[in-house]
């Protein structure tokens, strides 16, 4: 005779799969919802730092010394930016994916004074806009090079960047050598050289814009705020609650996710390509401890051979080394600037 019981037990199996299957799509509803009620909540009671510049296509937020990073900055809206300090103009380039790079590199420009600093967020980043044309190194430069223009930076400027930054740098160097007084990298990307062709990036899913809209990037925000805050004691707590703020704003945003896919072309772009000879180049060297920073140290002497004044400059720390090494650093680009003249 047939147990009567196992047929129930099977019936069973997909109306609790049915029923689990809504309570997660419930969960995952109110979590976005939650996620887009709080950032609008957030935007609307957080003073925007910086100010913005119109370029071709958006608008870029640029931050300058003598302007608080934690509030309004001189300057209009949308509108050419105030005119900044007299010292020596020197233009901060972030990182890829650096959620606000006006706070990211507080520290540095607390340091450098004396200098006209001026941090350009580029689009995805800051409070920039977040949608932009195909992120190339030549559309990377052509609209730092507009806003420069647009804010009346006195030439020439030094060039600093960091990380993903290296490639512009080269890149805009060789653009607008006779704007450009020095170069400094903090352990800057450096194209590797090759003659393989490179594809051109194909569209995808997002998965980091995905689980930013779902909330996730919120909720590993606010239960673990270690993974997403510089490993540092340089910032205010204002400072840092901020940029687990903007973290979970600017996550997977358009521009950057198609300036991550362009890395390898952008790259392939620029193989071969030096810094002209008589630029000066000063080159940190994130020294981590490990075989890395030989590697790295290799290669950026390779790069740099053929520049009559360079300097390549190891120091302790991770790769985020304006995070810890900002006091170090700002006395070593004030050394040379000075000896290049």
């Amino acid at each position: 005779m047939q147990d009567p019981v196992k047929p129930r037990r099977r019936r069973r199996w997909p109306r609790r799969l049915g029923i689990t299957a809504l309570v997660v799509l419930g969960l995952v509803l109110v979590s976005t919802v939650a996620n887009l009620l709080l950032e609008q909540q957030e935007r609307a009671t957080l003073v925007p730092y910086g100010e913005r510049v119109a370029v071709n296509g958006g608008s870029l937020n640029v931050v300058r010394s003598g302007a608080s990073p934690n509030g309004t900055a001189q300057g209009g809206s949308d509108g050419v930016a105030s005119t900044g300090g007299q010292g020596q103009p020197i233009i901060l380039l972030s990182g890829l994916g650096t959620a606000a790079p006006g706070l990211d590199f507080a520290p540095l420009m607390r340091e450098l004074k004396g200098f006209d600093v001026i941090v350009v967020e580029g689009f995805g980043y800051g409070y920039s806009d977040m949608e932009a044309s195909a992120r190339t190194n030549e559309h990377i430069s052509n609209e730092l090079h507009e806003v420069l223009a647009k804010l009346q930076v006195r030439q020439p400027y030094v060039l600093a960047g960091h990380s993903i930054a290296g490639f512009y740098l080269l890149d805009y160097a060789n653009r607008y050598r006779s704007e450009v007084s020095a170069v400094v990298g903090i352990d800057v990307s450096i194209p590797k050289p090759g003659d393989q062709p490179v594809a051109e990036p194909q569209p995808g899913i997002n998965w980091a814009k995905l689980l930013a809209t779902l909330g996730v990037v919120r909720v590993v925000a606010a239960l673990a705020p270690g993974l997403v805050d510089p490993d540092s004691k340089a910032y205010t707590d204002e400072e840092l609650q901020r940029m687990r703020t903007m973290t979970v704003w600017n996550v997977g945003n358009p521009a950057v996710a198609d300036e991550t896919a362009r890395i390898a072309n952008n790259a392939a772009a620029l193989r071969g390509v030096t810094y002209p000879h008589d630029l000066p180049v000063l080159a940190f060297i994130a020294d981590e401890k490990n075989d890395r920073t030989a590697t790295k140290t290799a290669a950026a002497e390779n790069l740099l051979k053929n520049v009559t004044r360079h300097q390549v400059l190891p120091l302790e720390g991770g790769h985020y080394l304006h995070w810890t090494q900002a006091q170090r650093m700002a006395e070593e680009i004030r050394r040379f600037v000075e000896s290049a003249g």
